[in-house]
């Protein structure tokens, strides 16, 4: 092995952040670097489970742990006879906290800035970090800290960078995205500050969100929504529930016609916004009158792009002391939901079916288009391309360029 590999788990953020990884410890040789996720009890036990197999499979490469499960739990990590270093969520973007280990050159890197860039046609863009909510089930605030959000003329000079290095794409990222501003001078709502960007940018082609909370989308966001075509017509939204009491169990901030309410006022905006969603199959106390409700809001709000999370406790969090449901009907109803999903998605391609649209080649005869969805198409198709969508085939649409 030559150069650090970093295996990623978790969220876009994590991704962004392992990008960053990459730079800090550039110069590093047999080494392993894993970043991981605390969402879930599922994905520590996979990272626990991808440590012990790169220990077998590299016997002689060193191995660092980080991320948000390694910043809850260092102890834990570091008394695992694989790990050589545990490093917390700041420590591992620093090229310092890599001095302990050998560098195959003399010198090290820089410090990765915040104008470091990827150089992908798509790129990630961390705008805000942390998060101020303590929803019951989470334990990511304890991991990333309060909410903290990257001024706005930062953010602009990062994403003119991103252009320039040849991002047709950006995707504004964050573990608690619409919380973007109030700790900024001028408090900048989320939409104002991607308006500005999009100002500032006019060469960025397209700017994407990730997951929003429908109960802090701003008045400035819904009108960019209506308003710039360079806004992709894609809102992923951190539902977690379609059942009332269980999102106040859960002590989020909106209700089941909140959810609805958004997706329904999305479309009258923006007529081919796609909507995504992530939901929690088996969260304590759920029957099944309850988990229906949560079906059912796949189908009433046209999930096309569903996350599915079968539930599974945090220590230290209030939703792992509340009555638990058995694990097999947890993974019944996660399949139940993942198989809604998976209607609505096939619902939404064939709806499209006919139509044109702009979509973003990613490699040959692959792209994605405004509204996410998967496009197959000609492999000597490049750049962006206006597609007519001729069908559907595996969960994408396939389509030939105009």
């Amino acid at each position: 092995m030559a150069g650090p590999e970093i295996v990623t788990f978790g969220c876009r953020l994590n991704a962004f952040e392992s990008d960053i990884i990459r730079r800090a410890a550039a110069g590093l040789e047999d080494t392993i670097i894993v970043n991981t996720c605390a969402v879930t009890a599922e994905a520590e036990r996979q990272a626990r489970q991808t440590i012990r197999r790169a220990r077998r499979e590299n016997p002689a490469a060193r191995i660092v742990v980080t991320g948000c499960a390694a910043t809850l739990s260092p102890a834990r990590y570091a008394a695992l006879a694989e790990v050589d270093l545990v490093l917390d969520n700041e420590a591992k973007l620093k090229p310092e906290s890599y001095r302990r280990l050998a560098f195959s050159s003399a010198s090290l890197p820089r410090a990765p800035e915040l104008s470091d860039v990827q150089t992908r046609t798509r790129a990630y863009l961390q705008v805000q970090q942390g998060c101020d909510h303590r929803c019951t089930f989470c334990i990511i605030p304890y991991a990333r800290g309060p909410s903290r959000s990257v001024p706005v003329l930062d953010v602009i000079a990062q994403a003119r960078m991103s252009v320039e290095a040849g991002a047709r794409e950006i995707v504004l990222t964050g573990v608690d995205l619409t919380a973007y501003g109030p700790d900024l001078p001028g408090t900048p709502s989320l939409g104002a500050m991607a308006r500005q960007l999009l100002i500032e940018v006019p060469e960025l082609r397209r700017l994407r969100l990730s997951s929003l909370d429908p109960s802090e989308i701003d008045d400035d966001l819904w009108a960019l929504l209506a308003e710039e075509p360079r806004l992709m017509p894609h809102l992923h939204l951190s539902l977690q529930a379609g059942d009332d009491l269980i999102l106040k169990r859960m002590k989020r901030r909106h209700g089941r016609s909140e959810a609805i309410a958004v997706t329904h006022r999305a479309r009258a905006l923006r007529p081919e916004v796609a909507i995504g969603a992530d939901l929690i199959a088996g969260f304590p106390t759920e029957d099944e009158a309850m988990f229906r409700r949560s079906l059912d809001i796949v189908e009433e709000c046209g999930i096309a792009f569903l996350h599915v999370f079968p539930y599974s406790p945090r220590e230290g969090t209030p939703a792992a002391r509340m009555p638990a449901v058995a694990p097999e009907i947890v993974r019944e109803r996660a399949a139940r939901l993942r198989t809604a999903g998976m209607m609505a998605l096939a619902a939404d391609l064939a709806r499209r079916v006919g139509a044109t649209g702009e979509v973003l080649i990613e490699k040959p005869g692959s792209g994605r288009a405004a509204f996410y969805a998967s496009v197959a198409c000609p492999p000597d198709v490049a750049g962006i391309q206006t597609i007519r969508f001729t069908g559907v085939a595996g969960g994408k649409l396939v389509g030939t360029p105009l």
